[in-house]
C-alpha cells in the first residue's frame, strides 16, 4: 500500500483540503486543523447526509475526525506497519461509520466511530502482519491484540503471568500459551535469498517440494502412460483371434471375470495344458513387440 493517504472531498467548506499528502507529518498538520464539530452542527450535518445523502454534508462529518483516526492508528505502532498505512484502513473505518451513523440515536459521533476505525485496523494488522494467519476466529483475535498490549519485553510470559492473563481474559491458559508462540514465531522466507550461506540455503522450498505432483512430472507420466496403452493395443492386434482371446480373458479381463485355464480349454475343446502353451507363446510375443513399440 502507498504512504499517500488520500483525504475525502469536503465540497465549499473553507479550508484548504488537499487530495493527497505524501509526508505523513504535513498529513497530520493538516488534519489537525480542520475544526471539531459542535453537538448541533454534527447532529445538522448527519441529519443531512440521512435525508439528503450530501456529500459536502459527509465530509465535514469525516474531516472533523480525522484527528481521531491519527490518535487510534498511533497505538498500532509496535506492530511495525506503515503509519500512513493504519491511518488509511482507520480513515476507511471512519467513513464507514460516517455512513452508517443514526443522529437519533443520542450517541456522539466520536463514539461510534471509535468501534469502526478500530476494527478496520485490527483486520489490516491481522492480514500483514504475518505471513501466515495468527488468528482467524473472533476469540483469537481478542486474544492476539490483548496479548499484545500486556507484553512488554521479549521474555516469555511466567506461569504465574499466563494464569493472570487467562483469568483477566477469561480463556484457557493453553490458548494464552499458544498465542503467545504464535506471536513469537517469525516468518521463514519460502525460498532461500541468491547470496545466502550454504547453512542458510535450505529453506522450506527444499524439503516441503512433492515431486510426484511436480508438472512435468506429471506430464511425463501421462506420456508413457499413453505409450504403454497404445502398444498394448498394437500387440494385442498382432496375434490371432485364439491367442488374443486367451489373454485378454487371463490378464485384462476384471478380476471377477477372469477365466481359468480349464474355462479356457472347454472353451476351445483342448486340454489346460495346451491352453498354457498358447498363452506363454502370445506373452513372449506381445513382451517383443511392445519393446519393438517402446
Amino acid at each position: 500500500m502507498s504512504n499517500a493517504i488520500t483525504l475525502p472531498s469536503t465540497g465549499n467548506w473553507n479550508l484548504p483540503v488537499p487530495s493527497t499528502v505524501g509526508s505523513i507529518e504535513h498529513y497530520i498538520s493538516a488534519v489537525n486543523r480542520f475544526p471539531i464539530l459542535t453537538p448541533e452542527e454534527e447532529l445538522r450535518f448527519a441529519r443531512d447526509f440521512r435525508d439528503t445523502e450530501s456529500t459536502d454534508a459527509a465530509g465535514k462529518l469525516v474531516l472533523s475526525h480525522l484527528r481521531l483516526v491519527v490518535a487510534v492508528a498511533r497505538g498500532y505502532l509496535g506492530y511495525g506497519l506503515p503509519h500512513a498505512d493504519l491511518i488509511q484502513e482507520g480513515n476507511i473505518g471512519l467513513m464507514k461509520a460516517v455512513k452508517r451513523f443514526d443522529p437519533e440515536r443520542g450517541v456522539r459521533l466520536v463514539s461510534f466511530a471509535l468501534h469502526w476505525i478500530k476494527a478496520e485496523i485490527h483486520e489490516y494488522v491481522l492480514r500483514n502482519w504475518r505471513l501466515v494467519k495468527i488468528a482467524t476466529t473472533k476469540a483469537q483475535r481478542k486474544l492476539f491484540f490483548n496479548l499484545r498490549s500486556h507484553k512488554t519485553s521479549l521474555d516469555s510470559f511466567t506461569p504465574d503471568q499466563v494464569n493472570a492473563l487467562a483469568k483477566e481474559l477469561n480463556v484457557k491458559p493453553e490458548e494464552v500459551k499458544e498465542m503467545e508462540m504464535r506471536i513469537a514465531g517469525g516468518d521463514v522466507t519460502f525460498e532461500a535469498p541468491a547470496d545466502a550461506s550454504e547453512e542458510q540455503s535450505f529453506a522450506p522450498i527444499a524439503y516441503l517440494t512433492d515431486a510426484e505432483d511436480e508438472p512435468s512430472r506429471l506430464l511425463e507420466d501421462k506420456e508413457i502412460e499413453t505409450k504403454r496403452s497404445e502398444s498394448l493395443t498394437q500387440a494385442l492386434g498382432a496375434l490371432d483371434e485364439r491367442s488374443r482371446r486367451i489373454i485378454q480373458a487371463r490378464w485384462l479381463a476384471e478380476e471377477k471375470e477372469q477365466l481359468t485355464l480349464h474355462d479356457l480349454a472347454a472353451e476351445f475343446k483342448v486340454s489346460a495344458e495346451r491352453i498354457r502353451q498358447i498363452e506363454v507363446k502370445a506373452m513372449q510375443k506381445m513382451k517383443s513387440a511392445m519393446a519393438e513399440f517402446a
